[in-house]
This record gives structure tokens, sequence and C-alpha cells, in this order.
């Protein structure tokens, strides 16, 4: 299996195999990343082809400052926020410093859990899952998608309040 620097260098050169390494070893992820973000198998699909298209045009401008993992995680980041073509970010103020509720592991599945999270409107959604799943910041959020990061913030706080909501709601549906 080839390095990160020598996939990189062989996809520079034209080598096909190495284009499909570098796809095949990064699609899952980025398509999962696009999916929780679309919200839609089509335009999750679409972004991630999209995406691709990108990687391979622009690949010779990766910098390194990065994994090649984390830039290809923008690229794709940003074209499921373009299959969405609306604005996605309501400015918004409020308390935006609240844990996430940790009963919830305990009482729904995953399933509920990628159910409730597919629910939340676009902005919502695509804050949650980049800084609680994906694990970015406020400001890296806010660089990749081109919002403040008082927006980050507060998408974020109203993503987990909706998801509690939401939660609680199958938690008591589920214990009737």
């Amino acid at each position: 299996m080839l390095t990160e620097q020598q996939l990189i260098a062989e996809c520079l050169s034209g080598n096909r195999i190495a284009q499909r390494e570098l796809y095949d070893r990064y699609k899952k992820a980025m398509y999962t990343l696009a999916y929780r973000i679309t919200g839609n198998f089509e335009d999750a699909g679409d972004a991630l082809q999209e995406g691709f298209v990108e990687v391979f045009r622009h690949l010779g401008q990766f910098r390194k400052e990065s994994t090649l993992g984390a830039w290809i995680k923008v690229i794709i980041v940003r074209k499921s926020l373009q299959q969405k073509r609306m604005e996605v970010f309501e400015p918004l103020t409020g308390q935006t410093n609240e844990p996430f509720v940790d009963w919830i592991a305990d009482s729904v599945n995953a399933a509920h859990l990628e159910e409730a999270i597919l629910s939340l409107p676009v902005g919502y959604r695509t804050v949650f899952v980049l800084t609680e799943v994906e694990g970015y910041t406020h400001h890296e959020v806010a660089q990749i998608c081109g919002i403040s990061e008082g927006t980050s913030k507060s998408q974020l706080f109203y993503a987990k309040k909706r998801l509690k909501t939401i939660l609680t709601s199958k938690v008591c549906d589920g214990n009737k």
C-alpha cells in the first residue's frame, strides 16, 4: 500500500491505478459525510462525484498543511452544501455551550439517532456533523461553511436542542 505522499505523486503523474486507490481509500467516509449533510442518497452521490472531480483537478494545489483526508473532507463538505442550493445557515442568538445529552446513547439506538440527525435543517445538521461527528472546531466549521464562529455555535446549540426534543419523544414513544 502506498503512503499518502507516494499516492499523491502517483496520482499527479496520471497513474489511473493510484487514482482509483485514492478514491477507494476515501469514498466510504466521504459518502457518509456527504449523506449526513445532504440527507439524501442521490445528492450525496452527486456531491461525492463532483468532490472527487475537484480533488483530482486540484490535487497539485494540495499544500500538505493537513492530511489528504482532511483536505478532501473540506471539498466534500462544500460540494454537499452546494447540493442544497439554498441559504442554510440562519443567524441565531442564544446559549451555545450546553453539553450534548449523555443519556441519548443509552436510550436511543443508532438508527434512531441517524434518523434524528437527518431530520435536522441542513444548517443545523451540517454544523452538528462537522463538530460532533467529525471533530472540527467552530473556527474550522466557520471557514469551511463561510459563516461566522457565532453562527456555527448557535447552529450547534439549536441542533442539539432539537435533537434532544426529537430523541426524547422517540424514547417516550418507545416506552409505550
